[in-house]
């Protein structure tokens, strides 16, 4: 059931940009992150009440800045001072409008993210101002907790890092692989026989495999009981290959961060070849976007496990979202040190023996800590504003 909201007025959309130089870098297989970016988007309507969302901007360096004046100067003028249809109706509608500036400049992905973060704004403004959280406002039988799994742990620091995982109450655990074959095996195997009753380990290549080493390292993990293998082949390796793949393991297939659109999220759920399902709320979709895949995935027999790499903003965002889809799948949390993920009021979140509550309160139930952010804000804040 989908509830049906009266319009709105946003007279205000603002980009506020952030980024945090890192100690230790973030590795993955096809790059290094060496600070922090975020890009939240602040709405507001005719009554004072303020939305909030967050756009993807993790690359390339200079995409946080870029997606900031995107919104500002290609969205904002879309959506101000007019009387605006509901979430989903609104989030098709520009994304519509946009097709022909996507063609026209090849920028898919940056059109895609400005649209979700925005999505997740507004969402946030129609719950709040109704008065129910944003996991209600998507589905009135929503949960109020969800299972979250420690992510971001990179192999060679994952003897230190999952027991301090497990210490702050995770029970699941995603290491980075795809770096050097025979070392991260190695690591693994003994990061697996580490593992307490009820707990369970998942890997994360990035792409990094070939159809070769992928499937060697599919079968020399096969008893090991990971949880899922995420992304170990190139996205665009083609079906023949995913499902060749999917053939020759039990261990499931997971991916979804780098798909855009829901004619390839339906297309790679149709195919069969991925058991997880992991759209990226900020990166492509919003609420709305997310909603819809979630819904296919569990119709189909898959599970809906959203991805999240970035701010607290979309990270509490992406558990409402996974509230509202059910079945039973986990939230990814990001455990490297980000101050930007931590800057979030009330304070959120906080884990009991692997679940963790959604803030109380309606819409996202938290807002940005704008004291704990402003050290780290690289512009003023980018506006639409009707005078």
């Amino acid at each position: 059931m989908t509830t049906a909201f009266p319009s709105c007025v946003i007279r205000s959309v603002e980009a506020h940009v952030f980024r945090v130089p890192l100690e230790k870098p973030v590795s993955t297989s096809f790059g290094t992150m060496r600070d922090r970016p975020a890009v939240l988007v602040r709405l507001e309507d005719d009554g004072g009440l303020v939305g909030w969302g967050e756009i993807w901007c993790n690359w390339p360096g200079c995409g946080a800045e870029h997606r900031a004046r995107l919104l500002t100067s290609d969205i904002a003028p879309r959506v101000l001072d007019r009387p605006l249809p509901d979430p989903a109706e609104l989030w098709k509608e520009l994304t519509a409008k946009t097709h022909i500036l996507v063609l026209q400049t090849g920028e898919v992905g940056p059109y895609a993210q400005v649209i979700a973060g925005f999505d997740m704004a507004y969402w946030d403004l129609i719950a709040r101002r109704h008065g129910i959280p944003l996991a209600a406002a998507l589905s009135p039988d929503a949960a109020r907790a969800v299972r979250a799994y420690a992510s971001g742990i990179h192999i060679r620091d994952a003897r230190t890092v999952v027991p301090q995982a497990r210490a702050a109450g995770y029970r699941d655990f995603k290491v980075k692989v795809g770096f050097d074959f025979d070392r991260d095996l190695a690591l693994i195997r003994e990061l697996a026989e580490s593992l307490l009753p009820n707990e369970t380990l998942y890997a994360d290549a990035n792409q990094a495999f070939s159809p070769d080493a992928a499937r060697a390292f599919l079968l020399a993990t096969a008893d090991l009981s990971l949880g899922w293998l995420e992304e170990p082949v190139r996205v665009d390796a083609g079906p023949a290959v995913w499902g060749e793949l999917a053939r020759a393991t039990e261990t499931p297939l997971a991916g979804g961060e780098n798909l855009a659109g829901l004619k390839a999220f339906r297309s790679a759920i149709g195919a069969g070849h991925l058991s997880v399902i992991q759209p990226d709320a900020a990166k492509w979709g919003g609420p709305t976007g997310c909603r819809a895949v979630a819904r296919a995935a569990l119709a189909a027999g898959r599970r809906y496990c959203p991805h999240f790499l970035g701010a607290g903003i979309g990270l509490v965002a992406s558990a409402h979202i996974l509230a509202a889809a059910g079945g039973d799948g986990l939230l990814e949390i990001d455990v490297n040190p980000n101050p930007l993920r931590d800057a979030i009021a009330p304070a959120w979140p906080a884990l009991d023996g692997g679940m963790l509550g959604l803030p109380d309160g309606p819409g996202l139930g938290a807002v940005p800590d704008m004291d704990r952010l402003e050290p780290f804000r690289v512009c003023d804040p980018m506006s639409g504003v009707v005078a």
